[in-house]
């Protein structure tokens, strides 16, 4: 494979439930971001991406599920020049014990 996939090289790696690696533009955060499909998420991927990674693993949610969890903003002003729209971090409720280990997260996502 190619040093960047093309967007229809990178779905088929999703749809293998594979992660793969995002490049922000030069102009936003020029940052990478490890990402994958959470239903394939597993606690030996979770585990890859909390030891490679700063370890804050993040779910895309719409405004509506958010508020049917009761997780609120995470600051009430934002201030990020991106308006990156974090919520407090959850837990599963049941089934996890301290919520860090990469099998409770793992767990945490598939719910």
């Amino acid at each position: 494979m190619a040093a960047f996939a093309s967007i229809d090289e990178a779905l088929e790696i999703f749809r293998r439930g594979e992660p793969i690696v995002t490049m922000d533009d030069e102009s936003r955060e020029n940052e990478g971001d490890l990402i994958m499909a959470a239903q394939f998420a597993t606690p030996e991927l979770l585990a890859l991406f909390i030891r490679y990674t700063t370890g804050i693993i993040c779910a895309p949610m719409t405004d509506e599920l958010a508020e049917e969890l009761q997780l609120p903003p995470m600051v009430a002003n934002n201030e990020d020049p991106k308006k990156t729209a974090f919520t407090v971090s959850c837990d599963l409720i049941q089934g996890c014990t301290t919520g860090v280990s990469a099998g409770d997260r793992a767990r945490t996502l598939a719910a």
